[in-house]
């Protein structure tokens, strides 16, 4: 496999001009001063260096640190310049990085890192190195805080800038061409067998969702426009001003609704994902060295609402295909997590589409921990505070489609199927005979109008006559409405009513309304509830006597010096009394 061609370095400030607005750069924390810890020197002392660093790259150190606008938006940036020693980070390098990162924690403003680096300075020894933890540390603040963190990986980015602050970008964005790796070319100890090449591209890192975007220099600067402006949590829609869904007619049940389902031509996630948003810009990976095609998902505007969108992807429906028939893996549903918790922490709305069989649950993907990641998902989602709406549009297949609709709405297209297992998978259990599953399905209840009377789903989306397969172009135009309508209701009220609300609406699934089951869990809410006032109840009483026994003493001491003056003995005299 051939390298890609490189492009070749350039300077932080005319990484400034490329992608910030004109004029719109202001440089702070240049007054850090580089120190020698070491008194380091080989053919020349590190002073010398230092010196003459300045003197090539304008700049006093490797890194430009300060305020800016890209399209507009501001930011707080971080630029590398490699004709600075190779961009190399030392103390100086670490603490104004450090700096800029709070200053973007405090102003609340997108921070971007702009890397081009050769890793820590050799020249300052383990004081360089510990500018790896100082950064990841102020960027862990800065995920904390909520703040969007993007970085733009330049050619070249390697050593302790990448695996420190370099990767903890929301997003990553690569320069076409750019050689990325922890360890470069020249000091890399480990060669394994039959490896193509001595070090990794953006393309490389792209292809193992490492990266979630590349594009050529001259296109980063609209990349970054596109993606810091769908990284800004935007208020929720006006409810009343919201065109109304259409209410979904005609509904059917049983096999006629697996056969809808299952239509090859049904429209499928990212044709939804794509006819519904606005700019929408995917992301790539679990950042575990793995991406599943049978799971998309990435950035993109619903209406006016900024959103992170999850889906799951059929493709042409075959398990031998690049989608897997929508059968996610255990890297996928690591990639769903990811995307969920950059939901929470940024403050923007997820909407996940549903659409799988089943999860891919060969015996790779069950030793690669296929049952935990999909318990991951369901225990994030339930812990999500940011607003979260679900829409299953094909197939919902037991627990493979539950770790994606765990939400504060579920919406379900009308000739949508959800099901504990398959009608087939049924059957062979119960009957031993697959052909019985249609009267299985009806039985298992796996049409969205069994659902919806069941209460598991809130609400139905109408399709056009003959199915979403029929018009596709209807199907999406009778969907808008409908996701617009459960966003605007969600994005209402504080992020802890919300975890609430779908726990009692959990809660309450499956319970008959005045049975028994009912009367226990209420009778369970009201001890629950009285517990903690009965314990008020006894420190009270507690209290009470405590102070009745300090006042009886108080008595007893009283009378015991009137007994004494009187020349009788207190007991006496408490008897009398």
């Amino acid at each position: 496999m051939a390298d890609p061609v490189t492009p070749p370095s350039i300077s932080a400030r005319e990484w400034a001009e490329l992608l910030f607005d004109q004029g719109s750069f202001s440089e702070q924390f240049a007054g850090i001063a580089t120190p020698d810890p070491l008194h380091f020197e080989d053919s020349r002392p590190y002073a010398d260096r230092i010196k003459e660093a300045r003197e090539q790259s304008g700049g006093r150190e490797a890194v430009l640190t300060g305020t800016a606008r890209v399209g507009g938006l501001p930011v707080v940036v971080a630029v590398s310049d490699f004709r600075f020693i190779g961009g190399s980070m030392g103390y100086a390098v670490g603490e104004r990085v450090a700096h800029a990162m709070e200053r973007a924690s405090d102003a609340k403003t997108p921070f971007l890192a702009v890397t081009c680096s050769g890793g820590a300075r050799m020249q300052e020894g383990m004081v360089a190195l510990l500018q790896m933890a100082k950064t990841a540390a102020a960027a862990q603040r800065l995920h904390e805080a909520g703040v969007p963190m993007v970085t733009l990986l330049a050619n070249p980015t390697t050593g302790g800038v990448f695996a420190s602050y370099g990767t903890q970008g929301d997003v990553l964005i690569a320069e076409a061409g750019a050689l990325i790796g922890f360890a470069g070319p020249r000091v890399r100890a480990v060669h394994d067998a039959g490896e193509e090449r001595e070090t990794l591209y953006a393309e490389d890192l792209y292809a193992r969702g490492l990266v979630d975007l590349v594009a050529p220099r001259e296109g980063l600067r609209n990349v970054l426009i596109t993606v810091l402006d769908l990284l800004r949590p935007t208020p929720a829609p006006d409810l009343e001003s919201l065109p109304k869904a259409i209410e979904a007619r005609d509904l059917e049940r049983g096999w006629a609704t697996v056969e809808h389902a299952r239509h090859a031509g049904r429209p499928r996630a990212l044709h939804y994902i794509q006819a519904l948003t606005t700019d929408f810009v995917p992301l790539r990976g679990d950042r575990s060295g793995e991406d599943d095609p049978a799971l998309v998902g990435g950035l993109g505007r619903i209406g006016d609402t900024n959103v992170v969108l999850i889906g799951q992807e059929r493709g042409d429906l075959t398990l031998e295909g690049d989608r897997h028939d929508g059968r996610v893996s255990p890297a996928g549903y690591r990639k769903a997590k990811r995307l969920m918790l950059l939901a929470q922490r940024l403050h923007l709305p997820l909407v996940t589409f549903v659409d799988t069989p089943g999860a891919h649950d060969g015996i790779a993907d069950e030793g690669a921990g296929l049952a935990g990641a999909i318990s991951d998902c369901l225990a994030t989602m339930a812990s999500l505070t940011t607003p979260t709406v679900a829409v299953v549009i094909g197939e919902g297949g037991s627990g493979g489609a539950l770790a994606l609709t765990w939400a504060d709405r579920l919406l379900m297209q009308q000739n949508a199927m959800y099901a504990i297992t398959s009608p087939e998978g049924a059957a062979a259990i119960l009957y031993r005979d697959r052909d019985r599953a249609p009267e299985v399905a009806e039985a298992l209840g796996v049409a969205a109008a069994d659902l919806f009377a069941l209460g598991v789903v809130d609400s139905l989306i109408a399709e056009p006559a003959g199915g979403a397969q029929a018009d596709p172009t209807a199907a999406v135009r009778l969907m808008r409405p409908a996701v617009r309508r459960a966003l605007a209701e969600v994005m209402r009220g504080k992020g802890g009513q919300r975890r609430q609300r779908r726990e009692a609406r959990l809660n309450s699934i499956g319970v008959p309304p005045g049975g028994p089951l009912h009367a226990l869990r209420n009778l369970g809410e009201v001890i629950g509830e009285s517990l903690p006032r009965l314990d008020e109840a006894r420190e009270a009483a507690v209290g009470q006597a405590a102070k009745a026994a300090s006042a009886a003493g108080a008595v007893v001491e009283r009378l015991r010096h009137r007994g004494e003056h009187a020349g009788v003995t207190a007991e006496e005299s408490a008897g009398e009394a």
